[in-house]
């Protein structure tokens, strides 16, 4: 069962950053609707290239976190990471889901837009879904 929700996360992890590659690449295949903004006459001011890189390695290296910790790539990884990983990208994770309280996640103050749409059927909650698997990893 743990190998299963690490392979499951993984894949959620590389489609993720596929996307922000391909983003980061000038793609623009559903780039209207993955940046917040107060009102969708007003286009969003997009991060440039590198941040969207950063984001993109960030996201495969937490993919490779969980291929590393049940054995599918052996990398010896520092202590605090080896044994506080887990519980990083879940507070990470948690925290997106609950949001900023004003344009992302589940309490957000701007709910109209385009992304704000997309952030409560789709981005919260494969944020709080990958959470919960991360802290299930932890206690089963």
């Amino acid at each position: 069962m743990k190998t299963l929700i690490a392979l499951l996360l993984f894949l959620i992890f590389l489609f993720l950053s596929l996307i922000h590659f391909y983003w980061g690449l000038g793609g623009k295949w559903g780039s209207k609707s993955v940046y917040p903004t107060k009102d969708d006459s007003v286009p969003p001011v997009m991060p440039g290239p590198i941040p969207t890189f950063i984001v993109a390695i960030g996201l495969l290296g937490f993919g490779l976190f969980y291929l590393i910790k049940y054995g599918f790539v052996h990398v010896v990884l520092p202590e605090r990471i080896d044994k506080y990983g887990f519980w990083i990208i879940a507070i990470i994770f948690i925290i997106r889901a609950i949001g900023d309280f004003a344009y992302i996640g589940f309490f957000k103050k701007y709910k109209n837009t385009r992304f704000a749409v997309h952030d409560t059927k789709y981005y919260s909650p494969l944020c709080l879904l990958i959470a919960l698997l991360t802290f299930l990893l932890q206690v089963i």
